[in-house]
């Protein structure tokens, strides 16, 4: 009882503290800024942030939302940041106990958050994020035991399960990739215009790491339907057209969080419940 009551404290406060990364890297990976250098500061009078005015979601509370120094505001995307990659690591500590299923999703969840801010304020998905996540999904998934793909349908009597899934991997992350830039080729190709950046393609890579083939496909049928549920919401609002770009990243990082969540930490945490 104590040990899983510190466990899951522990991942609850570890993953604050990764949401606090996280502002930094999605305030900077779109400006070309290193992460490491300069230390965190005000972007209004350039301030150095103390580190007692940088706890995650503590010090925006304390601080009531303004900068210390010209009381300047504080967007409340700072606290909400943290505090979901927060709840992220905590429910895959809690749903998956101390093992690499959880490190995993924590991981995913946290790069997904970081991804569905970076698109919604500046309309780019960061290649940190994504090439980056495509080699953490790949590291994975040797270590998992995730629903089998095809290429384990096909080698199934081969004696190393783990090159199979991470071939399963590779295989669902170049097939879901290949699959939306098609979609944005064949789209540009009849209207003449762009309509997905190559971020999302990268993106949809990333998910299948993760998430494996039919996960990533999930991901991207719900990430449509929220874009075309946004875009007639705002059509019926406004009474015109939409005419700026919609951050389809960020509508496809939700859904990727819905499957992980539901599709497979939900799933494992009822296993565990059930054995």
């Amino acid at each position: 009882m104590f040990e899983g009551l510190f466990f899951n404290t522990t991942a609850f406060l570890f993953g604050l503290l990764i949401g606090s990364f996280l502002n930094v890297c999605i305030y900077r990976f779109p400006r070309d800024i290193s992460v490491a250098r300069p230390r965190s500061h005000c972007p209004h009078c350039l301030r150095t942030i103390a580190w007692y005015d940088n706890i995650p979601v503590v010090s925006f509370l304390m601080l009531r939302a303004r900068c210390r120094h010209c009381l300047a505001a504080i967007p409340a995307r700072y606290a909400l940041v943290e505090l979901s990659t927060g709840l992220a690591f905590l429910l895959s500590a809690y749903a998956l106990g101390p093992s690499i299923a959880a490190a995993k999703y924590a991981v995913f969840s946290a790069i997904l958050i970081a991804l569905i801010v970076t698109d919604l304020l500046d309309r780019i998905l960061p290649d940190e994020l994504t090439l980056g996540g495509v080699l953490i999904g790949l590291a994975f998934a040797p270590f998992i035991n995730a629903e089998p793909g095809i290429l384990a349908l096909i080698f199934w009597r081969l004696r190393s399960p783990g090159w199979i899934r991470l071939a399963d991997a590779a295989f669902a992350a170049a097939v879901a990739s290949g699959m939306i830039w098609f979609v944005g080729w064949a789209y540009q190709k009849v209207r003449h215009r762009e309509g997905l950046g190559f971020g999302d393609v990268k993106m949809l890579a990333m998910l299948g790491a993760f998430l494996g083939l039919r996960g990533a496909l999930a991901a991207m049928i719900g990430g449509s339907l929220l874009g075309a549920i946004f875009g007639l919401g705002y059509i019926l609002i406004h009474k015109k057209s939409l005419t700026y770009e919609l951050p389809f990243g960020s509508f496809l990082g939700i859904a990727a969080l819905g499957v992980a969540v539901w599709g497979e930490v939900i799933a494992a945490w009822y296993g565990r419940l059930a054995r």
